[in-house]
């Protein structure tokens, strides 16, 4: 899971960052076309494939220093689709606002902001909301889903599986306020995990899941997007065996499985594993734990390809202590990240660590006593030729801000 820099938004919203773990590989077959389900207001259908969807975190405006206009001025907002914004919470078993402040109430100056217009204290609504209904006006076609749960937030979502249709009427009126009711084309479920553990343990059952999601599709309707991130441990009587996926994806218009964090410090001594690899490889830690067996587990169970949308993680994972530069060695601990223990952005890594090897279809660096994964342009573009084999209905990836200023790796996507 993610665990994101620690920042006014506070650091529970920021762990939640990792709300998606676990990245694909493998060259299976079968492209095509499908309905990428109706957005609000249209009607279009898209190829399979075309989806191109970012995390946009509520907390990044703070340490992280990135806004909305980054993404306008990145390059980002032209390769996108679709953003999920994230998060909202859970609470009492209903859907609740994050940090208002960022989302609502924060002051752009003209500097600041996306069409390079000052924000005024009068104004109705002003942060990220007013920020992003500014990017919509400029990419009539972008659309916005607002995420909630999340690695730190899951917790709530045992209340709401009680009552699952009070859940979707706060959701609804929540997303649907009419102070920014067209900033947003739908609402995106990122429960950690159903009948499973992740920060705190569920037990609501295996037809939970399915159930909640009934309920958000029946009350947001047609008109609207539902989508929701997923699970990625595919071993037998792993997070993807503890729910009814199959079942609910006649709810969903698409699913994002987290295919990434499959490995990483918290296991501080190693062994050394890239968090995202595409496929196994000789000596890989656990079976499994690859983007390649996330998807041939899901398509297995019947979820239909254009439904799946391949994970991309914009970080890297390290360890310290480490002597070995091929995968599998042993370690000391989490490697200094700039926000948090053994985790860093891309952007950073790029320099600080170059990638030099691969294994599995994505990269890895050694350098001095440190080891680090992550994709690169290179790596991503490995990645896009089997998602486009396997036909899947696009890429998704945490979270803009780790990209370059230029959007390294969301041309690389593209």
């Amino acid at each position: 899971m993610l665990r994101p820099t620690t920042s006014r938004a506070s650091f529970r919203a920021l762990v939640a960052t990792t709300c998606c773990a676990v990245l694909g590989a493998g060259l299976l077959a079968g492209a095509g076309t499908a309905s990428a389900g109706q957005d609000k207001g249209t009607t279009t259908k898209a190829a399979a494939g075309s989806k191109v969807v970012g995390y946009f975190t509520e907390w990044g405006v703070y340490d992280r220093n990135y806004h909305v206009k980054n993404i306008e001025t990145s390059g980002s907002a032209n390769k996108l689709t679709h953003i999920n914004y994230s998060f909202g919470n859970v609470q009492g078993g209903k859907c609740a606002m994050g940090d208002a402040y960022a989302a609502t109430d924060k002051a752009y100056t003209a500097d600041q902001s996306v069409d390079g217009v000052a924000d005024t204290w009068d104004q109705p609504l002003r942060g990220n909301f007013n920020q992003l209904r500014k990017l919509k006006k400029k990419h009539p076609n972008l659309k916005v889903l607002w995420s909630f749960g999340g690695w730190t937030w899951s917790g709530g979502f045992t209340e709401a599986a009680k009552n699952p249709a009070a859940f979707a009427q706060s959701c609804y009126d929540l997303v649907e306020n009419s102070k920014w009711a067209d900033v947003f084309d739908g609402i995106d479920i990122d429960w950690e995990y159903p009948n499973a553990c992740g920060l705190t343990c569920d037990t609501s059952g295996r037809d939970a899941y399915k159930k909640l999601m009934s309920a958000v599709r029946s009350k947001f309707g047609s008109g609207n997007l539902v989508t929701a991130a997923i699970p990625a441990d595919a071993s037998a009587g792993g997070k993807l065996d503890a729910a009814d996926y199959a079942g609910a994806a006649q709810y969903v218009d698409w699913y994002n499985p987290m295919t990434y964090d499959y490995f990483g410090a918290w296991d501080a001594k190693g062994p050394t594993a890239p968090h995202s690899p595409l496929t196994s490889y000789t000596g890989i830690p656990k079976d499994g734990y690859n983007s390649d067996a996330t998807i041939k587990k899901l398509k297995g169970l019947g979820i239909p390809s254009n439904k799946l949308l391949l994970g991309i993680g914009f970080y890297g994972r390290g360890w310290t202590g480490v002597t070995q530069k091929a995968p599998g060695g042993t370690a000391t601990g989490p490697a200094a990240g700039k926000y948090e223990q053994g985790i860093d952005d891309y952007k950073v890594l790029k320099t600080k660590c170059p990638a030099n090897g691969t294994v599995g279809g994505t990269a890895y660096a050694h350098c001095g006593n440190n080891w680090w994964s992550y994709d690169t342009p290179a790596t991503i573009a490995t990645k896009m030729n089997y998602k486009n084999q396997q036909g899947l209905g696009g890429t998704f990836f945490w979270e803009l801000s780790g990209d370059t200023s230029n959007g390294e790796l969301i041309k690389a996507i593209n």
